[in-house]
């Protein structure tokens, strides 16, 4: 059952990572995040030696004596962040459409488009041509810019079956209420821990598609409610062990990020 939910064990390096994601701002000295480490039954000197080997690979930087993450996971926190509170527009029937007019692209570049219009919840109807509804307040990037051109239009066809045609909408229903199961069963911090963070991974894959194009009883807003419940039990977890005059920077204490 693990592996089919996507579960993974709790390692020093994703105690670390996750805790700094679910921070604002992702900062924590050593001693904190050894002192979290702790929490969930990970020695000091793994902590230690799992931050050494964060900063040699580009997922942390070391300032000032703390702990911090670099800019490419600055950017995964800010997508985690809209996953758990999307920004949504009303939507009157449109859908944009991603066509892409770019010539002789390198493999790089279309390796980083299709990275970002997943991040942007684009589907891929066609080789070339990518699509949603217009509902969602998001920023294109500039790889996206350059390769594509953007239109808006309405499917002659039912809007919600090609909804269902580009994302398999039952399989991601199917995989949240078993998360959701999960839940109902963990037990130990840790249990919970390990649960949510499939949680989050799961939300990142949500389409965030207009409540009409979905099927009877999607668990998207149940999914978000339990993962900010589990967030709120860590913050309080971590206000009861990681003392305000122990925080980096300015001293401020622990604030998750609310769903």
């Amino acid at each position: 059952m693990a592996n089919t939910l996507g579960l993974r064990p709790l390692t020093a390096r994703s105690v670390v990572l996750s805790t700094l994601l679910g921070l604002h701002p992702p900062r924590l000295r050593a001693r904190c995040l050894v002192r979290v480490g702790a929490l969930f039954g990970i020695a000091e000197g793994t902590v230690r030696v799992a931050l050494s080997r964060m900063v040699a690979s580009g997922d942390l930087v070391h300032v000032d004596g703390a702990y911090q993450l670099s800019d490419r996971l600055l950017r995964r926190q800010a997508r985690q962040d809209e996953a758990r509170n999307p920004r949504t527009l009303p939507w009157d029937g449109d859908w944009e459409i991603a066509v892409i007019t770019a010539e002789r692209r390198p493999a790089a570049d279309r390796a980083a488009l299709r990275q970002a219009m997943s991040a942007l919840r684009l589907a891929e109807l066609r080789e070339g041509t990518w699509l949603r509804p217009a509902n969602l307040c998001r920023d294109r990037p500039e790889v996206v810019r350059r390769q594509c051109t953007f239109l808006l239009g309405r499917p002659e066809e039912d809007p919600a079956q090609l909804a269902a045609g580009l994302w398999d909408l039952t399989g991601w229903a199917a995989h949240a209420d078993a998360l959701l199961a999960a839940l109902d069963r963990a037990g130990s911090p840790a249990d919970r821990f390990t649960v949510a963070t499939a949680v989050l991974r799961h939300l990142l894959r949500d389409p965030l598609l207009p409540e009409r194009l979905l099927p009877p009883g999607w668990p998207g807003a149940e999914l978000r409610a339990r993962y900010a419940d589990c967030e709120a039990d860590l913050e309080r977890l971590l206000a009861e062990h990681l003392p305000a005059d122990e925080m980096s920077g300015t001293g401020t204490r622990v604030r998750l990020a609310k769903s």
